[in-house]
C-alpha cells in the first residue's frame, strides 16, 4: 500500500515535470550544459521521457524495469541540476538561492533510492508474497 501510494505520487511529480519541459522550455534549455547540442530538443525529449515514466508509475508497467531506467534518467540530468547550481541560473522567473540550487542536486539521490524502493527495482526487490 506504501509503495503503491509512493509510485502514484512520483507519477504525479513526472507528469507535472514532463508537462513543465513544454511549458518552459526555453527555461528548461538554459539550464542545458552548454556543451550539448540542440537544448531545446533534450528538453523536449527529456519531458516526454519523463511522461513516459509517469504513465509506467501509474500503470504499474514492468515496476522494476521502470525504476532501473527512470533511476538512469536521473543521473543523466544531473549535470543539468550541477550546471544550473553552479551558475546560478533561474528557472524562469524563478530566482533560488545557491544552497536550494544545491539541495536540489542532493535531492537527486534520495529520489533515485526512493524511485528504486518503490518500484522494487535493485536493491530493493520485493519477496514473493510481501506487500506493501
Amino acid at each position: 500500500m506504501i509503495r503503491r501510494t509512493v509510485q502514484f505520487g512520483l507519477a504525479i511529480f513526472f507528469l507535472i515535470a514532463g508537462v513543465l519541459h513544454f511549458q518552459l522550455g526555453d527555461a528548461f534549455a538554459r539550464i542545458v550544459p552548454p556543451m550539448l547540442p540542440f537544448p531545446v530538443a533534450i528538453v523536449w525529449i527529456t519531458g516526454l521521457m519523463e511522461l513516459g515514466f509517469a504513465a509506467a508509475l501509474a500503470a504499474r508497467w514492468r515496476l522494476p524495469m521502470t525504476g532501473l531506467l527512470l533511476s538512469g534518467y536521473l543521473l543523466a540530468v544531473l549535470p543539468a541540476n550541477i550546471y544550473m547550481a553552479i551558475e546560478a541560473i533561474p528557472l524562469g522567473d524563478t530566482v533560488l538561492s545557491p544552497a536550494a540550487l544545491w539541495f536540489r542536486v542532493a535531492l537527486q539521490f534520495p529520489l533515485i533510492a526512493l524511485v528504486r524502493w518503490c518500484t522494487g527495482a535493485p536493491p530493493f526487490r520485493k519477496s514473493p508474497g510481501t506487500k506493501g
